[in-house]
């Protein structure tokens, strides 16, 4: 059979009849143990930490979807992060999008660094400077595109071969765009990471990550970051995202069409200092965009101007939910000085760009018409 089209993949990868009973969902194996066939002999399973039936499925079906060998499914998007660079040692060093998710920041910044690891954050957009930050000691660019608000993308292709010219392995957190949308392994990325709590479940009823690798070194790094930390996605949640991921690309076509919509209208609006969505042409990423993306998502971001100027419209909402998180099927409007970057300083928000007058949009996949109307009437009290 010739390889399936991703809406096939989104519902059936990882998602075969269960041969026991024939039952066509994963069955949910809520169990933490499981009987050993003898000493040191089992029937594929042996402590749901290590493995576990339902996680497995999940597993097999990120890495299917993003076309890696191998997934593995923990407990956060944090967690994934760090399942990242959880095996490097003191003194590698790692380069970071300039300005990627304040979450991220905080644990390199605040454990990370501490264990002696050397993390270096580097406008990812600017391909000179990925080349000049490279080092003998560089062993991983971690790379987010597009980055969490700004909205700033990095070309996946041309960092992947300056990176591997120098040895140097590239991640790629793609959780803006799902695989629906952006495939960075197909573009050159080694390791591809998710925070699945977003458009993989889609319904905002889980948290979760996942690391999709491509090397059997990933597969052995990641399996003992796993075990050895613990920090690995329940059953239930598993079954979640399983779930969540069986109409992605339905949903994610109706997120694009509502985002787009969304921002077209913003563009318009005076009282707008900025706007960052890269599906305007006007955004000067645009053309990349085009290129490396199969679509440009639902996610963001506008600056008002001012805290208050924020607060009046978080305020003046109706559908829009003034709440953090994204990509589930309702509407979100987040302040990110005070949520997504509310562990940066302020001189450290200022420096990437983080205003006080800056709101992330997460456009879900309500009416557009109900959306648009919404922000307008929010807008009026701004």
């Amino acid at each position: 059979m010739s390889q399936q089209k991703f809406a096939t993949l989104a519902v059936h990868a990882g998602q075969q009849p269960d041969p026991l009973t024939g039952a066509v969902n994963v069955p949910v194996y809520l169990t933490s143990t499981f009987e050993l066939t003898g000493i040191g002999t089992d029937k594929g399973w042996d402590y749901s930490r290590a493995g576990n039936p339902t996680r497995a499925r999940l597993e097999e079906a990120l890495a299917m979807l993003e076309g890696g060998t191998c997934g593995h499914a923990f407990s956060s998007g944090m967690a994934a992060i760090y399942g990242l660079v959880g095996t490097l040692r003191t003194g590698d060093h790692v380069i970071v999008s300039r300005n990627v998710y304040g979450g991220t920041a905080r644990l390199f910044n605040m454990i990370v660094r501490h264990y002696g690891i050397d993390i270096e954050y580097v406008d990812t957009a600017d391909l000179d400077a990925v080349a000049k930050a490279i080092r003998p000691s560089t062993k991983l660019a971690h790379i987010e595109t597009p980055t969490n608000p700004l909205m700033v993308l990095t070309d996946i292709a041309a960092v992947s071969r300056i990176a591997h010219e120098r040895g140097v392995e590239v991640s790629v957190d793609n959780t803006f765009m799902s695989p629906a949308l952006q495939n960075p392994i197909a573009l050159g990325a080694d390791i591809v990471m998710h925070s699945t709590t977003k458009f993989l479940n889609g319904h905002s009823d889980g948290l979760g990550g996942a690391l999709i690798g491509t090397k059997p070194e990933h597969k052995e790094r990641f399996l003992l970051m796993q075990k050895a930390a613990g920090g690995i996605l329940s059953p239930f949640e598993s079954y979640l995202v399983l779930r969540g991921i069986r109409t992605l690309h339905l949903r994610m076509r109706q997120h694009e069409e509502n985002g787009q919509a969304v921002a077209e209208f913003l563009s318009s609006q005076k009282k707008l200092k900025s706007l960052n969505y890269p599906g305007l042409k006007s955004h000067p990423q645009h053309e990349l965009a085009s290129k490396q993306q199969r679509g440009f998502g639902s996610m963001l971001s506008l600056d008002l101007g001012s805290r208050e100027a924020v607060g009046r419209f978080l305020a003046a909402l109706k559908v829009f939910l003034n709440a953090e998180s994204l990509g589930g099927v309702e509407s979100l409007a987040s302040h990110s000085g005070t949520t997504t970057h509310a562990a940066l300083s302020d001189e450290e928000r200022a420096a990437v760009g983080i205003t006080d007058g800056l709101v992330r949009l997460s456009v879900g996949i309500e009416d557009k018409d109900d959306l648009i109307a919404d922000l307008e009437q929010a807008l009026a009290s701004v």
